[in-house]
């Protein structure tokens, strides 16, 4: 029998992707200080549960790096961003004083999402935490639904 799960979260989250880019192989004085940012930066969130930020998920393929993120808002999200007394602040300097030198060496990117209560819906099937389910706890599925439809359906105000 296949076990259904789905995450535990109610109300509102955001999601935010952030990613670097390899363009220059040959110069890993230019992006391997980028790539080496992201380790202190996380370590500095899952520290502090009143930052909001509630877990993340390293994804590597090809050149680059992305860092799949769950926040308790977006609000969270640009507060740690923006306060020079946390990682992130010195880091971006960093970056834009070393893509001076070195234009094009790296690309970084990010996407911020706000989904709000009743607009996300997750299923897992036979496995372990995963995603949202990991940062948030799972539920049975069948607590929200039999298909993605209840279970979004469900979660609507």
């Amino acid at each position: 029998m296949v076990t259904l799960t789905t995450h535990r979260h109610d109300g509102e989250l955001a999601v935010f992707l952030i990613g670097a880019r390899i363009n220059k192989l040959w110069r890993p004085d230019a992006w391997l200080p980028a790539f080496a940012a992201m380790g202190p930066m996380l370590r500095e969130l899952y520290s502090d549960p009143a930052s909001g930020f509630l877990g993340a998920r390293t994804l590597v393929g090809g050149r680059g790096v992305t860092v799949v993120q769950y926040w308790r808002s977006v609000e969270d999200v640009y507060r740690y961003a923006n306060d020079g007394k946390q990682a992130h602040r010195p880091a971006w300097i960093a970056f834009y004083r070393r893509a001076k030198r070195v234009p094009g060496a790296v690309g970084v990117w990010h996407e911020t999402f706000r989904v709000p209560d009743g607009g996300h819906e997750t299923l897992y099937a036979d496995m372990p935490p995963h995603g949202l389910a990991r940062v948030t706890g799972v539920v049975p599925a069948e607590r929200r639904g039999r298909t993605a439809r209840d279970r979004m359906a469900s979660r609507a105000g």
